[in-house]
């Protein structure tokens, strides 16, 4: 491929620069050098006629598992399949083995992800050692080795001065704090979310007041530090309105929601499958409703992410009780959003588009999300028309528990650029398509 590419015909995206319409992009280099209704140049071209031309979709909250749980994914894996679901930028939880609390672990990740060559992973590093909740990390340290957030996601920083330190040490960097929003003692044996499906088949419950209880108190802790709050995995639509709450008095707060918590429900759990058992639970469908009906509105939601949290298939076939929490999600979420939310009317493909990408980019500080002359030029095209049926088995991902194996999802990936460079086309990797041709 030439040094410039012009992708053609498609329906361009691009909420960041207000632009919903027929542009061409023309691309030099790893930059966006034009964008325009008609642009013609000496450039290799793309035809995106009858496509969505979008940015590079961002995911801010995934499990990538190495260093220490290569079984379940690698950062290899973890990117491919993030490509081939149209993330072109991914965020890594520190749960990893040993744990991100050490500037050594935060530049083997970046190493690593830069010999994979594929998606842009942005490390962010544990709150506390060990995710143990009892000491700061060394929070300078991670950051100059490439940190772009903190959390202790899996675990709640129980105590309330620990994580009113996190904020304020937080501020020096302008860093944002990702809160994982859990009241222990009362989730503590919860299997599924309280209510009534979790009386008639018997698992104990957790009920939404252990996650809120928890995001109000962090959201009074942004408050009192003037630090940056960010809250994962948001369930209940209680938590969006302490958010909405915070935000209105002017804490620095932003907040995600994930895919699975905006079309899957309690009710799902009755054949006892582990596929769906994840942390925050999954809610009851008259509050799945209201998050649906809250998350079109920008002054609440920031952004939509997978949660992506790959598990042995070993593990996962274990009693319920035992089984761990989380499903896979970089392969689908793209589906899913533009299935369930899009094809539903919860959410327009422009809100969709902001979600995805602009959004995680401004939580994170990211330079991407957009695509403007002058941007790095992530870029995503997508037969949004074109159905693709899930199949856990032909995943990239190293796991296959995902609950939407089976379904027929709408909108196929069918290129991605990173950085200016062409690494899927057409659903497949360049990569492989040039080692096959040779």
């Amino acid at each position: 491929m030439g040094s410039k590419l012009l992708v053609k015909g498609g329906r361009l995206i691009d909420p960041k620069n207000g632009r919903d319409g027929r542009f061409d992009l023309l691309i030099d280099g790893n930059r966006v050098a034009a964008v325009d209704t008609a642009i013609e140049a000496e450039a290799e071209v793309f035809d995106a006629a009858g496509m969505l031309v979008v940015p590079g979709l961002i995911d801010m909250h995934v499990h990538l598992r190495e260093p220490g749980r290569e079984d379940e994914e690698t950062i290899e894996s973890g990117c491919r399949a993030a490509v081939k679901g149209g993330f072109t930028s991914i965020a890594c939880m520190p749960n990893t083995s040993p744990v991100n609390d050490d500037a050594s672990v935060t530049q083997y990740i970046i190493e690593e992800a830069g010999r994979v060559g594929l998606a842009n992973v942005f490390p962010i590093a544990a709150i506390t050692k060990g995710l143990a909740g009892e000491e700061l990390s060394e929070m300078g340290a991670l950051v100059s080795a490439g940190a772009v957030a903190f959390s202790d996601d899996g675990r709640c920083v129980d105590r309330a001065s620990l994580m009113r330190r996190a904020l304020e040490y937080s501020k020096i960097w302008n860093s944002v704090v990702v809160s994982h929003a859990e009241e222990g003692s009362l989730a503590a044996g919860g299997q599924m979310n309280e209510g009534f499906f979790s009386t008639s088949i018997g698992l104990k419950g957790i009920p939404a007041a252990a996650e809120e209880i928890i995001v109000a108190r962090d959201c009074l802790l942004a408050e009192l530090t003037g630090a940056r709050l960010h809250v994962a995995h948001v369930s209940t639509p209680g938590s969006l309105a302490i958010i909405k709450a915070a935000k209105e008095r002017g804490a620095r707060v932003t907040c995600e929601v994930t895919p699975h918590h905006l079309t899957l429900s309690d009710d799902m759990l009755a054949g006892y499958d582990t596929n769906f058992k994840v942390n925050p639970p999954l809610r009851s469908s008259e509050e799945v409703s209201a998050l649906r009906e809250l998350v079109s509105d920008a002054s609440i939601v920031d952004c939509l992410a997978s949660d992506h949290a790959p598990h042995a298939a070993h593990e996962k076939e274990m009693e319920f009780a035992y089984a761990p929490c989380g499903m896979i999600g970089l392969e689908t979420t793209l589906g899913v959003v533009n299935t369930d939310l899009v094809g539903k009317g919860v959410l327009d493909l422009n809100r969709a588009i902001e979600l995805l990408a602009v959004g995680p980019a401004r939580v994170l500080g990211l330079d991407r999300g957009s695509l403007g002359r002058g941007d790095i030029a992530d870029v995503v095209i997508i037969d949004a028309e074109s159905e693709v049926e899930v199949d856990p088995f032909s995943s990239e991902s190293k796991s296959r528990n995902t609950p939407y194996g089976g379904r027929r999802l709408k909108g196929r990936v069918h290129a991605v650029l990173i950085n200016g460079n062409l690494v899927v086309d057409d659903g497949a990797f360049i990569r492989e398509e040039a080692e096959v041709s040779r």
